[in-house]
């Protein structure tokens, strides 16, 4: 792999000292090797990313996503959660055929690529998840992918999104031998079960002991809205963090998203077993879900990310929209000091690191640390002038400003344009593939 050396930008490290370098950042092998000063290669074979007047910093990982409904986008806006599910986005997610979920598997990777997001957390829906793997495979994302799990018999779920307790587990073991640490380790699998209501007790505790005895992630989601809450305690007599932890959905290896209502004893149980939440802001506004009592959590010592959600909730894929409203939401409740810009970026980085299990190779630019890289334009009027690059991330920078992008140490933006994929043709497949769907409909 040839050496890549991005040139002269101002480096924001996200390191534990908060350091902030100039000159070149050097990865070779896919790794980083030099941050700051001058770089010599070593090799014949390298290539020159210039990046002055940009900040250099970790790419973002989004540790809550949903790739594959990036087809209803504007199709599911003004509802609240379950009106959300039943009467849009489940019967989209079992009209699904192949060729549609690669095209918006494709979408959704092209979108987070070009916004700079390098790294994500995604559930995808009961069938075709290897498209989904397909798709990052071929668009260069570092992708934690796993099937949703929905074994339970609600007769609001579409036929087509119904399966057996055995066929769930059956679909997961045979895509975790297909594709977790595929890609020299790029793709991984995680446990989905899409959320209490949509899984029998029995599922969720056989995936808490799967999970725990072949060391994977678990993908979920928790507490995001009253009903679905309401819906939890008359089905199990408890809420739901207490279930998810009795069933063995808790601790290091776990990410819940959302998390909104939580009561004193559940935020004790997320801190007490480290259990990382996920924080969608976007998505917890536009469905009217309730704000996540994100500086609590962080108070306690709960781990923190940032995730866009789907795009028929929220209706993008933007790291960087994520990280100025969970920068900026707060503070009325709380007061100004409340989540600084450092913090947020962290959230967006280290945070996402931490919650896919990666933390000691993503996050941040340090060398040995694998490298994932993106270089930001700070010389527009929005962002100029640029006087605290913490600052500047966080409450100013838009996604359109990414201008680089590297992963793994291979570059898969340079300029703007993203050189995995055709974008415009990407864009075309997914016009016809939802026009197809949602007229069948």
């Amino acid at each position: 792999m040839a050496e890549v050396i991005f040139r002269g930008g101002t480096i924001l490290t996200v390191d534990d000292g908060g350091t902030i370098a100039t000159g070149d950042l050097a990865c070779k092998d896919g790794a980083i090797v030099q941050v700051g000063g001058e770089y010599t290669p070593e090799d014949k074979d390298y290539e020159i990313v210039e990046c002055a007047g940009c900040i250099v910093m970790p790419g973002l990982v989004q540790s809550h996503v949903h790739m594959c409904q990036t087809l209803a986008r504007g199709r599911a806006d003004d509802l609240e959660l379950l009106d959300w599910l039943r009467t849009v986005v489940w019967p989209y997610e079992a009209a699904l055929d192949a060729p549609a979920m690669t095209a918006a598997a494709q979408l959704a990777c092209a979108e987070l690529l070009l916004g700079g997001t390098t790294a994500v957390l995604d559930m995808g829906t009961v069938h075709h998840t290897d498209e989904i793997f397909r798709a990052a495979e071929l668009a260069g994302l570092r992708a934690t992918i796993g099937k949703a799990m929905m074994d339970h018999a609600d007769p609001e779920i579409p036929p087509g999104l119904r399966e057996s307790t055995e066929a769930s587990l059956a679909e997961t073991d045979r895509l975790i031998e297909r594709w977790d640490g595929a890609a020299a380790g790029r793709l991984r699998y995680a446990y989905a079960p899409r959320f209490a209501l949509s899984c029998t007790d029995e599922l969720l505790r056989e995936v808490g002991r799967r999970a725990r005895g072949r060391a994977l992630r678990v993908h979920t989601h928790a507490s995001e809205n009253q009903a679905e809450i309401a819906a939890v305690r008359a089905r199990t007599g408890k809420d739901n963090i207490v279930y998810l932890d009795e069933a063995g959905l808790t601790g290091d290896h776990v990410t819940l998203a959302h998390c909104i209502h939580l009561s004193p004893e559940e935020r004790a149980i997320l801190a007490a077993t480290r259990t990382h939440v996920a924080h969608c802001p976007s998505s917890n506004l536009k469905l009217a879900s309730g704000i996540a009592p994100i500086p609590e959590l962080a108070e306690l010592g709960v781990p923190v990310s940032l995730g866009a959600d789907g795009a028929p909730c929220n209706n993008n894929l933007d790291g960087f929209l994520e990280m100025r409203l969970a920068a900026i939401l707060h503070k009325p409740r709380l007061g100004p000091r409340t989540l600084p810009a450092a913090s947020v970026v962290r959230m967006a980085t280290r945070g996402g690191a931490a919650a896919i299990g990666l933390g000691d190779q993503l996050g941040s630019l340090e060398p040995g640390k694998r490298a994932d890289v993106i270089a930001v334009e700070v010389g527009g009027a929005h962002v100029a002038p640029s006087a605290d690059p913490w600052s500047t991330i966080a409450y100013a920078a838009r996604s359109t400003d990414v201008r680089h992008v590297a992963v793994d140490g291979a570059l898969v933006v340079r300029d703007r344009r993203l050189l995995t994929l055709d974008v415009p043709q990407v864009v075309r497949d997914a016009r016809r593939a939802a026009t197809r769907l949602f007229t069948a409909r």
